[in-house]
């Protein structure tokens, strides 16, 4: 999902240095509603996948290392392969919530404590049925 490919150098950097953490699409969805109904400005850009399966929220550099979220994973980027751009961000991928729309990146004590709420929503959403 995050990676793409250059002539050149597939390896040269083409955004900043940041860490994605991708979760399923509906708990992401709803972390971001979450996000914005809290502290408003406090989610960063997020990608979907091309099937919608999937969303990334960029975080700060080095949250990999300590990510441990059930669900969920955390990658380092090293700033390969993500465009902090209107356009389409990576190959198969492409903006939930732009950058120029959002903070660089999301706290990730933030980002923790939303998708545990989203979690339990829709575990509490699904026991209803």
């Amino acid at each position: 999902m995050m990676t793409t490919s250059r002539k050149n150098d597939p390896l040269e950097p083409v955004g900043p240095d940041c860490d994605v953490v991708t979760v399923p699409a509906r708990q992401g969805l709803e972390a971001v509603d979450i996000l914005r109904r809290g502290a408003g400005d406090a989610v960063g850009p997020v990608l979907h996948d091309g099937g919608c399966d999937t969303l990334g929220f960029l975080v700060p550099p080095g949250t990999a290392a300590a990510w441990d979220v059930p669900g969920s994973v955390c990658t380092e980027t090293d700033g390969r392969g993500i465009r902090l751009t209107p356009d389409r961000p990576a190959k198969g991928s492409d903006w939930l919530v732009p950058p120029g729309e959002a903070d660089l990146a999301t706290d990730p004590a933030v980002l923790r404590e939303a998708l545990g709420q989203a979690q339990r929503m829709i575990e509490a959403a699904d026991s209803c049925s």
